[in-house]
């Protein structure tokens, strides 16, 4: 499996089959560029500008935006509902976590999750290879947040997302940049532009494994 970054929220799995998923393409957002995608399924977490220019993709694709399951091709996929706040989505709304299994391994990319989670939920997500999560904190969780969240699961390998960069500009201060969450983490820390993983050399990328964005 092959995974990129867009920058923000948005990336791209590509199975080694050749099936492509697209999560949380988004809209002209400073000096992060979205291109146009060929894919075969688009997963949507929330319907914020930031993360749902399904006009980003490109062919006869599955669009997947509800918490249940679905099938294409070799992906399977569940979406688990949780929230954009600490208070239910009264202020920011819902949010869905999704979990993909792919080429024998579990990615979950968590969208704009903004609060731990529960007993009942980790379990029904089960446990993963791969953890995509947001740690800029103010919309989402805080970098000590995802680190409890990290916790939680326990992945193999996680990589954070929705952080402040360079291509944001004077917007990226309204997030935090990623280096409070490496810190606060501990683990090993690999930086790739784009991400070959397989079930072979999962162990070799164990621990936080950042990416330049494309």
């Amino acid at each position: 499996m092959k995974i990129k970054w867009f920058g923000h929220s948005a990336f791209l799995l590509t199975s080694e089959a050749g099936t492509r998923v697209l999560i949380d393409p988004f809209y002209r957002f400073i000096h992060y560029r979205m291109p146009i995608v060929e894919t075969e399924i688009v997963a949507i977490t929330h319907n914020h500008f930031d993360h749902n220019k399904i006009q980003a993709a490109a062919g006869d694709y599955l669009l997947v935006n509800e918490p249940k399951e679905y099938i294409r091709d070799d992906v399977r996929i569940r979406g688990i509902k949780t929230f954009h706040d600490k208070v239910n989505g009264e202020k920011r709304g819902p949010n869905i976590l999704y979990r993909f299994q792919m080429d024998d391994l579990t990615i979950c990319h968590c969208g704009d999750l903004g609060h731990v989670l529960s007993e009942e939920q980790l379990n029904e997500i089960g446990k993963l290879d791969i953890l995509i999560i947001p740690v800029g904190g103010t919309f989402t969780l805080n970098a000590r947040e995802a680190a409890q969240v990290v916790h939680q699961f326990e992945p193999r390998i996680t990589i954070p997302m929705h952080y402040r960069t360079k291509a944001l500009s004077v917007v990226g201060f309204m997030f935090s940049k990623v280096d409070t969450f490496l810190q606060i983490s501990g683990q090993r820390i690999t930086e790739v532009i784009t991400l070959e993983i397989s079930k072979e050399n999962v162990s070799d990328y164990a621990g936080v494994v950042t990416m330049q964005y494309e």
